[in-house]
Formats: C-alpha cells, sequence, structure tokens
C-alpha cells in the first residue's frame, strides 16, 4: 500500500513515520507541510491512503478539495475537532476514518491496520480475535424514535426463552436507560467499568458487569453518570464489541441518536444497521441525513435497514412516501400500539410478555424471525454458556 503523510509538525512527520514504516506491507512517503501548501498528492505515483493532519480549518478546507479531486484515495484524518457537525463533513469528503489529536503512535497505528484488513484480506498483519456472534446496531434517526424500545424487545426475542445467547449493550452513554426495558434489576456494572478495565477484559470480566435479565439475554448497561462517557474511547469500544462477539450468538447495540467517534466505530463493526425513524417531516428530514452519512460510510445497501416505527395507515406520510424520498427500498413496519408499549415499559418487561397478542408483539416476532428464523430446539451448551449462566443457577 502506497501511503502518503502529510503535517506540518517534524515531531509528529518522525514519530507517526516510524510507526507506519513498520508494517511491511507500507510503501510511505513523507510531506512535512501544512495540507492549505500541498498542492497536489499526485507526484507520479498516486497514494493509496492519505494520512492528513489539519491543526487549523484552512488544513481542513483543502483537504475537503483535495478529496474531491481524488476521490479514489482513502484518507485517514488526524482533527482537533470531534464535534458531530464536523465528523459528518469529514464522512462526506471521503474520510474513512477520524483520530482526535494529538493521536499516539499506536492509535495511528490501529487505524492504518483496521484499513489495511478492509483492504488487503490478512496481508500478514495481526487478525482479530474470531468472531462469532452477530453485531446488530439500532440507530434512532431522531430522538424519541423508540429505538431503545426496539432493540431491547429485539433482543430478548432473538434470545428465544434460552435457546440462544443475546447481548443487548447500550452504547448511548450520556443518557441510555435500555436496561430498564427489560427489568428492574440494578447493573452489576456499566460500559464505562469495562472500557477502564480493556487491559484485562475477556469473557468472565464481560459476564460480570452484565445482568441476564431473561432467559439467555444478557444486558451492558450505559454508565449512569453521562460524564463517564467521555473517558470511553473507540478502541474500548472495539474490544468490549469484539469480545461479546466471542461469547454471544448475536449482539444487539443501542446506539441513540448522536454520531461520534464512538457510534462511528460501532456502525463500521455492525453486520446490520437498524435504522429506527417514524413517518412525520422532521423524522423523514433526518432519516435523509442519516441515510447520506450511510452512503459516505460506503456501506453496502444490504446492511441497512430501515424500520418505520408507530406505523398507522392512516398518516399523513406512507411508506411509498418515505421510499422515494430516501430513494431505498424494504421498509420494515412496526405498528402504533400505545397501550401495550405504554405498558410493558412502565412494568419494565418485553412486551413479548405483557401483551403477546399485541399487534405490536406480532411485529417484532416478525422482524426477529427475519434476522433468525426460531431455533428448532435448545442446542446443545459448552462450557462457554456454563460460564455465562453460572451467576443466575
Amino acid at each position: 500500500m502506497k501511503v502518503k503523510l502529510i503535517t506540518p509538525d517534524a515531531a509528529h512527520a518522525e514519530a507517526w513515520g516510524r510507526a507506519l514504516r513498520s508494517e511491511s506491507a507500507v510503501a510511505l512517503t513523507i510531506v512535512e507541510r501544512p495540507m492549505r501548501e500541498v498542492n497536489a498528492i499526485v507526484n507520479g505515483s498516486r497514494p493509496d491512503l492519505l494520512v492528513v493532519e489539519t491543526p487549523t480549518p484552512e488544513d481542513f478546507l483543502a483537504l475537503e478539495q483535495l478529496a474531491g479531486t481524488h476521490p479514489e484515495v482513502d484518507i485517514l484524518l488526524v482533527a482537533p475537532e470531534q464535534n458531530p457537525e464536523f465528523l459528518l463533513r469529514a464522512m462526506r469528503a471521503g474520510v474513512r476514518e477520524v483520530l482526535p489529536a494529538p493521536a499516539s503512535s499506536d492509535a495511528l497505528l490501529a487505524a492504518l491496520r483496521r484499513l489495511l484488513r478492509k483492504q488487503q484480506g490478512s496481508a500478514g498483519l495481526p487478525q482479530p480475535a474470531a468472531r462469532h456472534g452477530e453485531l446488530l446496531a439500532l440507530v434512532s434517526c431522531k430522538g424519541g424514535s423508540g429505538a431503545t424500545f426496539v432493540a431491547a424487545n429485539l433482543a430478548h426475542l432473538l434470545a428465544a426463552g434460552g435457546q440462544r445467547r443475546v447481548a443487548l449493550i447500550d452504547m448511548n452513554l450520556q443518557f441510555g436507560d435500555a436496561a430498564l426495558f427489560l427489568s428492574s434489576q440494578t447493573p452489576p456494572s456499566h460500559v464505562a467499568d469495562v472500557a477502564r478495565n480493556i487491559a484485562r477484559l475477556d469473557a468472565e470480566l464481560l459476564r460480570s458487569a452484565m445482568n441476564e435479565v431473561t432467559p439467555g439475554l444478557w444486558v451492558l448497561a450505559a454508565p449512569e453518570d453521562p460524564a463517564q462517557a467521555a473517558d470511553v474511547t473507540p478502541a474500548q469500544v472495539r474490544a468490549i464489541l469484539q469480545q461479546a462477539q466471542e461469547s454471544f450468538d448475536y449482539v444487539v447495540v443501542d446506539l441513540g441518536r448522536s454520531l461520534s467517534s464512538l457510534t462511528l466505530q460501532v456502525l463500521d463493526l455492525a453486520d446490520q444497521v437498524h435504522a429506527v425513524l417514524q413517518l412525520t417531516l422532521p423524522f423523514i428530514r433526518d432519516g435523509k441525513r442519516m441515510r447520506d452519512v450511510f452512503r459516505s460510510l460506503d456501506y453496502p445497501a444490504d446492511k441497512i435497514h430501515w424500520i418505520v416505527n408507530r406505523h398507522h395507515k392512516d398518516g399523513q406520510f406512507s411508506v411509498d412516501d418515505l421510499k422515494r424520498t430516501l430513494g431505498i427500498g424494504q421498509v420494515i413496519t412496526l405498528p402504533n400500539h400505545y397501550e401495550a408499549v405504554a405498558a410493558a415499559v412502565n412494568q419494565g418487561m418485553p412486551v413479548e410478555a405483557i401483551a403477546p397478542t399485541s399487534s405490536i408483539a406480532r411485529a417484532l416476532r416478525d422482524l426477529a424471525e427475519r434476522i433468525a428464523p426460531p431455533p428448532a430446539a435448545a442446542a446443545p451448551r459448552g462450557w462457554l454458556s456454563g460460564l455465562f449462566r453460572g451467576a443466575s443457577a
């Protein structure tokens, strides 16, 4: 892989250059100048990857202009800004990953390896732990969509009464309350605690941080204190999710609404992304924005699934209106059944347990069966299953 590093900082050029050259698959060129002073990236040989530091808005503007001229070149960006608006702008410019400045050499090298794995397969690089469980990310196109309700109840149904092992992980780190949709139990720990102990993370540590709220369904809660969310890094999120995939058949992640480097990490790792919205103008508008994000990330169409929650046929906008506006195909609908949903939420129980014959319970069962056909019989349990059920025995 041909890599060009552009940075105005001599110390960064030396340290990052040393790290990047440690990969035998990399042929590195270093340009020690501000991005705004770089007029071209093609000097006889087009790079496959640009690693760019943009400490000023002028540098980032120059990067946007260059990316528009060379859309075939992948970009890894190091920048001080990390707010959602900037991240979205970076994605639209074709940036594959944004690292917060100042980035360490280890963080830069890890990001490079992720890109190499995507582009070149193994290429002699260390591979991540073997994956087993399917990762499903639920993201709300706008606050109040009901995505957390859908995530919690979908996870419950996928567990199939204990016939599968399912993890529900609340990655709405500042205001997440997914655990309350399923149980009144006090979580033994939360995502931020696990992140602080990431060096010791294994199946047993992860299980000790979770509650088994219904047979086969384990929940890792968001931190109670929103301030703790600031301490969680994308690398820690990645490690937690990969460990969960080793330990569970399905991992359901409730992402909430905000776009951040943590959110993008989950979306990148997900096998399926379920975007939840409603058929009102504000939701449809934000649905278009979310669609643009997915497209800027080059996600394949079959990775994205659109869910219309609280659907009723007499609304001002139809499912066909949504399809035309977003330019999408299939849409999943969940009916508006306020009484059943309110009863389930207020009692902290799955709607399947409160109102199994309700229209919303039937629709959620259909959704779960689309993802995973009902198991014919309980699968034999191995040592790992015993480990995860031992605490509730």
